[in-house]
């Protein structure tokens, strides 16, 4: 962790901005620290540091075990400058609407980071990023974006439940992530308190639509999965990925049937940018996210707009599955 990060902290207990008494008992020769304590002068509450990590929840918080495996597991796969392909850039400018030279000295929040596959983005644009993850992905997100220089400090750390200072922070943007949540809605009602005025949100989301109602099989096995164990679901999803992914090659070749994919029960990935091994490996990791997130919260994209509009967002848009809004100047 490095000392920096403290402008940016608040306790998550008592809101308190006042600064954390920090205890390194481990740092560094740059100063960042590796182990240690972050102690709230306001209400004493003692928050670990470990691996250079400020941990603000539990094990009893971390409903998410899997992906904290998935992204050990394959924490380099989908991070662009480790891959050699563009695919984390090209849907993080897409999905974010973001100009890249809009980047260049923001403070912004990667609110659900995994690996860090666009924490390494934005920070690679110029930006300082702070990533937060809820399970222990955040480890692999401090090792695949430790090479841009103290641009992203990552935290462990609840959406709901942020260690942060209000209007502190010029972007937010969560990608992959709030359909995972127990309660998207209280999720972005507690983002925005981040934002400054003038701040920029932007998150994608799955849409509430007729294709969940043809992925029949999916929904029939996540009767089951979320209560199954890691090792399980991999199991299932490796049986799943070996029995489907060379007919979802085929038919992604065909672009008459390739749709016929969407039937299928594993979450094929198949881009030109990944070799044969590669677009397994994704499908594989894609496939257990499928299965095992405890939550799977599905919204329309017009009921999003109109969540983001109550609580006072403005410049809201919003389509299948993408939504942006600006947090209003005073």
């Amino acid at each position: 962790m490095r000392t920096e990060l403290l402008d940016f902290l608040a306790c998550p207990n008592c809101e308190s901005e006042t600064p954390f008494e920090v205890q390194a008992d481990a740092s560094r020769d740059d100063g960042d620290i590796i182990s240690g304590t972050l102690t709230c002068r306001s209400c004493q509450s003692v928050y670990q540091i470990r691996q250079g990590i400020p941990r603000f929840v539990t094990l009893d918080q971390d409903y998410c075990a899997n992906f904290g495996f998935q992204w050990q597991q394959w924490r380099t796969l989908q991070i662009d400058r480790i891959s050699g392909h563009s695919l984390s850039t090209d849907r993080f400018f897409a999905d974010s609407g973001w100009p890249p030279n809009s980047l260049q000295g923001k403070v912004i929040l990667d609110a659900g980071c995994g690996a860090g596959r666009f924490a390494d983005v934005a920070a690679a644009n110029g930006a300082t990023v702070i990533a937060v993850d809820l399970s222990d992905a955040i480890d692999a997100c401090k090792e695949t974006t430790s090479v841009h220089s103290g641009r992203v400090h990552c935290l462990q750390a609840s959406l709901l439940n942020l260690p942060l200072r209000p209007s502190a922070l010029d972007a937010i943007y969560c990608m992959g992530v709030i359909q995972h949540t127990p309660d998207p809605i209280a999720v972005v009602r507690c983002l925005t308190i981040y934002l400054k005025p003038g701040g920029r949100l932007a998150y994608n989301f799955y849409e509430e639509g007729f294709w969940r109602y043809l992925q029949i099989i999916k929904y029939t096995l996540r009767l089951i999965t979320p209560h199954l164990s890691v090792s399980k679901n991999l199991a299932l999803s490796q049986f799943l990925v070996d029995l489907f992914f060379p007919l979802t090659r085929r038919l992604a070749k065909i672009p008459k049937v390739r749709i016929l994919n969407h039937f299928i029960p594993i979450a094929s990935v198949h881009n030109s940018q990944l070799s044969t091994e590669d677009q397994r490996s994704w499908t594989l990791l894609d496939t257990l996210d499928w299965y095992g997130a405890r939550y799977e919260k599905r919204q329309h994209h017009e009921d999003v707009a109109a969540q983001l509009r109550k609580v006072g967002m403005t410049a809201v848009r919003s389509r299948p599955g993408l939504a942006w809004a600006t947090k209003p100047k005073n």
